[in-house]
């Protein structure tokens, strides 16, 4: 009975220190860009865009099947960052623990 107590006391931690994370990545601002920074956009660590930045340059209206696609590259390049970002912050919770994705405690 011991060694459970410690474990659930172990799991209360884990929790906490996860719930922090959580509320560290949604403070983060990731920035992510295509097209050699014509195109550039900021989301927050829960995936929502905030904000988008187009070169005025691409603003020619037989560019924009180009415009769309580069605002696509941008949004995955941020994705891609946040994904890494918050799988190290993981990391720093779980101690190295190499838990599956979207796993969520309490258990």
């Amino acid at each position: 009975m011991k060694n459970l107590a410690g474990l659930m006391k172990q799991a209360t931690q884990m929790q906490a220190r996860m719930e922090e994370m959580q509320a560290k990545l949604e403070d983060m601002v990731i920035e992510g860009s295509a097209g050699a920074g014509m195109v550039t956009l900021t989301m927050n660590g829960k995936g929502d865009m905030k904000s988008i930045t187009i070169d005025p340059k691409l603003a020619d209206p037989g560019e924009m099947e180009m415009l769309q696609d580069l605002i696509l590259a941008a949004s995955a390049d941020a994705r891609k960052k946040l994904d890494a970002t918050a799988s190290e912050e993981m990391k720093k919770v779980t101690g190295g623990l190499n838990l599956p994705g979207g796993m969520k405690f309490p258990f």
